[in-house]
């Protein structure tokens, strides 16, 4: 159920910038979102055509691209990509106290509209 309360977020951002920008119809919403997040693509796109029922956004498709859990190092600084198989350490310096960088966002990117 997660899924319908974002969705719920994201369409109301996709309508604001449709009227916004004198958008007649929506036809795919170009979403990043966080590999942490725990969204699932099939129920974001459920969600999505359900609450868009009879708006400019009715019909149209959502195209998601991960983006990696990425963690900086408070002890070096360094960035560096989490890996479940791997663990928290940083591979510089072995550090396992770091800060989420990116990874559980979920953010509208763009919209095609016509």
């Amino acid at each position: 159920m997660h899924e319908l309360s974002v969705m719920q977020g994201i369409l109301e951002v996709v309508l604001r910038h449709a009227a916004n920008n004198g958008v007649s119809g929506v036809e795919a919403v170009n979403l990043q979102v966080g590999s942490l997040s725990h969204l699932r693509e099939e129920w974001m796109q459920k969600y999505f055509h359900h609450l868009a029922a009879g708006t400019v956004a009715e019909g149209a498709v959502l195209r998601v691209q991960r983006v990696p859990a990425v963690i900086c190092c408070r002890e070096c600084g360094r960035k560096y990509e989490w890996q479940a198989r791997t663990g928290p350490s940083c591979p510089s310096c072995a550090s396992e106290r770091g800060d989420l960088v990116s990874g559980r966002e979920y953010t509208v990117a763009s919209l095609e509209a016509v």
